[in-house]
């Protein structure tokens, strides 16, 4: 996951390295790996991607979250499965 962040741009790695950071918390008994090119914490299965977008992070919680929080989403732009959260707003 390291090397992920650190591939792409220098002025995105900041958000990136706060989303983990987020995630981790989170999901403190969740695996680090990368799934489908993506940095993905894993618990016996997938449990969330992210992935560094032109101008947003890609969080990708699955159908079942967007759904849960579509209230508290509202300033985002979301997708079945996928929240776009642009750079800064982390």
């Amino acid at each position: 996951m390291d090397e992920y962040i650190q591939s792409q741009d220098e002025d995105k790695q900041e958000d990136l390295r706060d989303i983990r950071q987020i995630l981790r918390s989170a999901l403190p008994e969740a695996e680090e790996r990368i799934s489908w090119s993506m940095p993905t914490y894993w618990k016996g299965h997938n449990i969330v991607h992210f992935a560094a977008s032109k101008k947003h992070i890609g969080l990708y919680p699955g159908p079942a979250a967007v759904e849960e929080f579509a209230e508290a989403l509202k300033g985002y732009k979301t997708d079945k499965g996928t929240i776009r959260i642009p750079y800064g707003k982390v």
